[in-house]
């Protein structure tokens, strides 16, 4: 999984213009985010449709803010450019809720 330097919105655009993003929004100090993030090659290896960019919270709270993520871990598809479903909140996420969240895209 990429780990995207910290960048402004409008080189996140430039970023997920083209293809199919899931935008993985942690950080390092987030309990959840690491209770899940052992599951996460396992999730990118069963939707390898999507190319998954790891966005660290405290490196990017602008872009965070302008995207409306306030809790985490959360992540937001983007599908050429447009956002097509998010799953934000701060609650504790599981391998097979992100999996439900991805498999039942919009």
């Amino acid at each position: 999984m990429e780990e995207l330097p910290k960048m402004t919105m409008d080189e996140l655009k430039q970023k997920i213009a083209s293809g199919n993003y899931v935008l993985f929004f942690t950080a390092t100090w987030c309990g959840d985010c690491r209770f899940i993030k052992p599951f996460m090659p396992e999730i990118e290896a069963d939707f390898p449709e999507y190319t998954f960019l790891k966005i660290d919270r405290d490196e990017n709270i602008d872009l965070c803010q302008a995207l409306d993520v306030m809790g985490i871990p959360s992540f937001i598809v983007y599908r050429d450019g447009q956002e097509a479903d998010r799953f934000v909140s701060k609650d504790r996420k599981t391998k097979e809720e992100v999996e439900n969240f991805l498999k039942n895209i919009k």
